[in-house]
């Protein structure tokens, strides 16, 4: 069943990745390298199976080929999921084991920091191979991305709006943030220091109560935040949460939030535009953190970083254009648009090209 599924999904290499001394199940997903080679975050997570993690990875790195191709980058998509606990499960030899197999892509994948993840697990990967981005800054990376993910999800949010309501004062308006981990949090931040009216919530207690104290935010329960009367639902953990349960409960007239897979199915997505709610497609609003750690292929700079975080409004203005001009629904104007660059670059013959990341001024240790 696994090459249908590839057929479906459109897959180009799936990498199953095991070495048992270092205790490492690991999937790597190439969904599409037209573009370039393909980037995308590592993921360490619990999944309860072996299917649910490679159906997360094929779900996530076909997700990443289009949140690429819209956000203008000359990468393709992928992703890789390793099965543990992150809280229990970690060691250098786990993730110096999946930079190794990393390395004998050649290139084809480069992976990066996602849940469960952080800038000091990049580090062992990075000791194995170059292919890595998010590294720290003392090798030359970019570090966490998620402040820039936080930072591009309020210029999808500010287009969002105008679209909307015909102004971008995010002051103005009222906000139920899902989710307060790296990006969430930081999203809350933004958010407050433009004056915003937030309610928050999140599984660990402690992260509501930063909140609170730290942004003003007013604490709502788990499932309660789909019951607030506020202007945006702005998902920020993990995804699905807008389904056949939960969207009749929104009374938000916007959906824009960091999370992925936000909808539950396409169906979801219909409902949303048939019940005049504005859905601010995730992978257009979200690209920020791979924007950011995909500059590390020529030479990382930040500010240059902020001023391309900044095209994720006109990103999202282009989307909204199209699917005005064709009646279609707002996630289905992304993927048109994704699929028109990545068809019409496909179409390019050069005679040359770089085929591997360069990394100008990346600095590596470790061997």
């Amino acid at each position: 069943m696994i090459f249908e599924t590839l057929d479906t999904f459109g897959h180009e290499q799936v990498v199953f990745c095991h070495n048992k001394d270092a205790g490492l199940k690991a999937i790597i997903a190439i969904h599409n390298t037209v573009l370039g080679p393909a980037l995308g975050g590592l993921r360490m997570w619990p999944y309860k199976t072996e299917q649910d993690a490679l159906n997360d990875v094929l779900r996530l790195s076909r997700g990443m080929t289009y949140k690429n191709a819209v956000a203008g980058l000359n990468i393709g998509g992928g992703k890789a999921v390793i099965i543990g606990d992150p809280a229990a499960d970690k060691s250098e030899a786990l993730f110096r084991a999946f930079g190794k197999f990393v390395d004998s892509l050649g290139g084809r994948y480069i992976t990066a920091e996602d849940v469960g993840i952080d800038v000091n697990d990049m580090e062992y990967v990075y000791r194995e191979t170059e292919y890595v981005t998010g590294v720290h800054q003392v090798h030359g990376g970019s570090g966490d991305p998620s402040p820039f993910t936080a930072y591009g999800t309020l210029q999808g949010l500010m287009a969002a709006l105008n679209k909307r309501f015909g102004d971008e004062e995010v002051g103005k308006y009222s906000y139920a943030v899902q989710g307060l981990g790296h990006v969430g949090m930081e999203f809350v931040k933004l958010l407050k220091e433009r004056g915003a009216k937030i309610f928050v919530t999140d599984i660990n207690k402690g992260l509501v109560d930063k909140a609170v104290s730290e942004y003003g935010a007013e604490a709502v329960g788990l499932d309660e935040i789909y019951d607030v009367n506020a202007d945006v639902y702005s998902p920020c953990a993990l995804g699905g949460t807008v389904n056949e349960q939960t969207l009749p409960r929104l009374k938000a007239k916007i959906i824009c939030g960091a999370a992925n897979n936000q909808l539950a199915n396409n169906a979801i997505g219909d409902e949303v535009a048939k019940r005049g709610i504005l859905y601010a497609p995730d992978y257009a609003v979200n690209a920020g953190g791979v924007m950011n750690v995909a500059l590390e292929l020529d030479g990382y700079n930040r500010e240059r970083a902020m001023r391309m975080m900044r095209t994720i409004y006109h990103n999202l203005g282009r989307i909204f254009e199209i699917a005005e001009r064709d009646s279609i629904p707002t996630y289905t104007a992304a993927d048109r648009l994704a699929e028109e660059r990545i068809s019409a670059i496909g179409k390019l013959k050069l005679p040359l090209g770089r085929s591997n990341p360069s990394f100008r001024g990346r600095i590596r240790s470790g061997h």
